[in-house]
């Protein structure tokens, strides 16, 4: 286990560069992904740690918040502070001191509400550092059929055995649906919310239909509209947003929907080891997610991602925006993609840069002009120069 932890490098150097310039730094990632480990890692033994689940440590910020942190120095840790966002204008008068004896690391599990809680009270005085589960420059290229087929989270992957990973995703999954649902106001009983949840996972990589989605379980669509948001606010889900412009062409403008770990995808599908993923119907579409988050996970450009179909039958699975240029990215579960007329049709209509075939093979070479097959192992290097 500590050989993989050892390998997540690069978000100890980005959370040490985000504390050396901001009073406040707030590390945001589902539950279970390892912020806690991360920031106990970065911060050692001599930071101040409230896990704000606790109830000791809530009692102890609840009578006298400002004055119990102002009473530090050096590094104080508070996790889970979305349980707690009363917190955000104390930090902010602590953070303004003229001489701030002490930094704040805020570990959070859901994002909407606490990011907009955070930029608004502490403007100018929080830098975010997202966190996810491993991917494979941290698991290694030789791991990366087990990292699609286990999902990302820490325990999941390092699990001694298939059945143990699974049991595990499981566990993940029961403690959502009986705690933590309710307290970002779902109020669906736990089966019934487990049965939205495996729908999105027949629906994963398909275009979104709230409507559609809250019928199968007896909601209107704006319940099932607000319930897909605490699912993507904590983490879990994906919605890539369309691209649509002035193109003579119908487009889609619905979003497209994802499980943002293939794991929990593949435990809510019931798969539970590498065979069965791979012999599923679904596997094309899981594998084509769990790509999709390397691609945009790596190049850091969340907010520049997007999907682009016409009524036609075109469609782009990934468009990034980079420096005013587009750049495409089809993922295929292939050993030897090639070209569709699709494919051209995006290349032409978005005036790509360059199209970018994703596959889990390890070699990457030239398909056609501006179209590249790109192997997974190669995508950080790429990406970098994009």
């Amino acid at each position: 286990m500590s050989t993989v932890l050892l390998a997540r490098n690069t978000h100890h150097e980005e959370l040490r560069e985000a504390l050396g310039r901001s009073p406040i730094v707030a590390v945001l990632g589902p539950r279970q992904c390892g912020k806690t480990t991360l920031a106990r890692q970065v911060a050692g033994s001599e930071a101040h740690f409230f896990d704000l689940e606790s109830s000791t440590d809530r009692m102890a910020l609840s009578a006298a918040p400002e004055r119990t942190l102002a009473s530090l120095s050096g590094l104080v840790v508070l996790d889970e502070i979305q349980t707690m966002t009363e917190l955000f204008p104390i930090l902010r008068v602590l953070a303004d001191r003229v001489e701030a004896p002490a930094k704040f690391l805020i570990l959070g599990s859901a994002s909407p509400d606490l990011i907009r809680g955070a930029s608004e009270t502490l403007a100018g005085r929080v830098a975010f550092v997202q966190l996810g589960g491993f991917d494979v420059t941290e698991t290694g290229n030789d791991q990366a059929d087990r990292l699609w087929h286990r999902g990302g989270f820490p325990r999941s992957f390092l699990a001694e055995s298939d059945p143990a990973s699974y049991a595990w995703r499981q566990d993940f999954i029961e403690t959502f649906l009986s705690r933590d649902a309710a307290k970002f106001g779902i109020t669906l009983p736990p089966e019934q919310l487990r049965r939205f949840w495996t729908m999105l996972a027949h629906l994963h990589g398909g275009v979104l239909n709230t409507a559609e989605l809250g019928r199968a379980v007896s909601i209107d669509q704006k319940t099932s509209s607000r319930y897909v948001d605490v699912l993507a606010g904590t983490f879990l889900v994906r919605r890539l947003p369309p691209w649509f412009e002035n193109t003579g062409k119908r487009v889609v403008k619905a979003p497209k929907i994802y499980l943002r770990d293939s794991g929990l995808l593949h435990a809510l599908l019931g798969l539970r080891n590498g065979s069965e993923v791979t012999s599923h119907p679904r596997f094309g579409a899981s594998w084509e997610g769990f790509a999709l988050e390397h691609v945009i996970g790596l190049s850091h450009a969340e907010r520049d991602c997007y999907f682009w179909a016409t009524h036609g039958g075109a469609e782009l699975d990934l468009l990034m925006v980079r420096g005013g240029r587009r750049y495409g990215f089809e993922f295929k579960y292939s050993d030897s993609p090639g070209t569709t007329k699709s494919m051209r049709v995006a290349m032409a209509d978005l005036n790509l840069e360059t199209l970018f075939v994703v596959y889990p093979g390890r070699r990457s070479f030239m398909l056609d002009e501006r179209i590249q097959v790109l192997a997974l192992p190669d995508l950080t290097k790429t990406l970098e120069r994009l």
